[in-house]
């Protein structure tokens, strides 16, 4: 796997930035304004918006916050999951409720029989 710098120069570097019409709440200058920001992360293809500000730049902050924290969040590595076998006490529990269904179940089906 790859591993990407999440530093502000390097996403600078890396990212594509557009603007657009961001719509919405917030009245003509929200409408008219080219407040919306989309960042497209090159090597990963990895895209972000940001639209919540009447702001351009507080957008174009706040896109650069989200692409950092979701290309940390791709990077992480997992732990692998162990394998585990149920223990006995689970497995009889199970039984056991199995049982109390199927009784159940048995006592339904003689009901719609009368």
């Amino acid at each position: 796997m790859e591993i990407f710098p999440t530093d502000r120069p390097s996403l600078e570097r890396d990212c594509d930035l557009e603007f657009f019409v961001a719509g919405g709440p917030g009245g003509q200058h929200r409408n008219r304004t080219e407040t919306g920001v989309r960042l497209t992360h090159r090597p990963s293809g990895v895209v972000v918006t940001a639209t919540e500000r009447r702001s351009q730049s507080d957008n174009r902050e706040a896109a650069f916050e989200r692409m950092a924290a979701k290309l940390t969040a791709m990077q992480r590595v997992r732990k692998p999951r162990r394998a585990t076998r149920p223990t006995s006490a689970s497995k009889a529990r199970r039984l056991e409720e199995k049982s109390i269904r199927s009784e159940r179940k048995r006592e339904r089906k003689s009901k719609a029989e009368d």
